[in-house]
């Protein structure tokens, strides 16, 4: 008999903590505090029925806007001006809550099911939190901006490659050489009353000369002239297609070389030697024409060739910086009072 009444007591007591611990739940049939219009209906705030129109609710608005505006209050009954301040705020979020069509199908919602409590903070946040700009304009905006960022840039290395090369004899020789042949030059000699002074012919032969290296010397690497079809935006949106190739390409080169066991060309042993050294085309592009036959002279397609070619070029790295007398001041920099040396301070 005792058991019963013992389980009847440990009963009532978990019930006693259940209605205990539901005294810090959010009532169902209760508005939320710190959503909307607070414990206010934002109906009722405006004065107009749940079913009235957009206009109806402006004209509301308005009116208790005159009304209880701080700039217009004026010892309203039962008022002060702070409470009237305070009324001025709820009524004003009750018209942004009920004029967007959204906000107002979401502050419905919440009416009819009150219940959700978790799931119309969300909501309530989530739309005053979220950007009012659509993201991808955005980010359309952005690669526009970096696009035309880097389109001018690569412009302003290209120019500056140009009047370094305009500097070089080398080049320099060549252009001039190039430009007599042409009879460019002697155009710049005029007599008469179109005679120049000597500056502005000489400008012109610059120039001339800036035209000719532009024309005759491909400049490859990162000072290549820009193309437009280089640019972020172009390559996002040509990244379909060019996908679309890489695999089409891959294939091909799966089947003629792995399948068909053909013989590569100079073109694909090329290729394969800019991945063994983990170069860009650009960078690859920039070597010198000796260079790349240098490369295919010594096979280094091969895996086994380029791994020696690579430990030799390490060894004549190192020899290179041990005979540097710039780095030996460095090593001796290092022993002697580099970051690792301990020092001690005189008291």
């Amino acid at each position: 008999m005792a058991a019963p009444m013992e389980n009847g007591h440990h009963f009532g007591q978990w019930i006693g903590i259940l209605l205990f611990l539901g005294g810090f739940i959010p009532s169902a049939t209760a508005l939320i505090e710190g959503l909307y219009c607070g414990t206010e209906i934002c109906y009722d705030v405006l004065g107009v029925a749940r079913e009235a129109v957009k206009s109806d609710i402006g004209r509301a608005y308005r009116q208790l806007a005159r009304k209880y505006h701080p700039d217009r209050f004026s010892s309203l009954a039962g008022e002060t001006r702070e409470s009237a301040h305070q009324h001025f705020l709820l009524i004003v979020t009750a018209y942004e809550t009920l004029k967007d069509e959204d906000s107002r199908r979401d502050y419905d919602y919440m009416l009819d099911h009150p219940e959700e409590f978790y799931s119309h903070y969300y909501t309530y946040y989530r739309r005053r939190l979220a950007p009012k700009v659509d993201v991808r304009i955005v980010i359309l905006v952005t690669v526009v901006t970096i696009s035309i960022f880097q389109y001018y840039s690569w412009w302003a290395s290209y120019t500056e490659a140009i009047t370094y090369l305009s500097t070089v004899p080398k080049y320099r020789i060549q252009a001039t050489e190039i430009a007599k042949q042409l009879g460019l030059l002697n155009k710049t000699k005029e007599k008469g009353r179109n005679r120049r002074s000597k500056e502005e012919i000489r400008e012109q032969e610059e120039e001339i000369i800036r035209d000719i290296i532009k024309n005759k010397i491909d400049i490859q690497g990162g000072y290549q002239k820009p193309k437009i079809l280089d640019i972020l935006l172009c390559k996002i949106v040509l990244f379909p297609y060019c996908l679309c190739a890489y695999v089409v390409w891959y294939c091909k080169w799966l089947y003629r070389f792995t399948v068909c066991r053909e013989e590569y060309g100079d073109e694909e042993k090329l290729y394969i030697i800019r991945k063994h050294m983990k170069m860009s085309q650009s960078q690859f592009d920039s070597l010198e024409e000796e260079q790349r036959d240098a490369l295919l002279k010594r096979q280094l397609w091969i895996k086994d060739n380029y791994e020696v070619y690579k430990e030799e070029q390490e060894e004549e790295m190192k020899t290179k910086m041990a005979l540097d007398p710039r780095w030996k001041r460095y090593r001796r920099w290092m022993k002697n009072e580099g970051p690792g040396r301990l020092t001690f301070i005189d008291d």
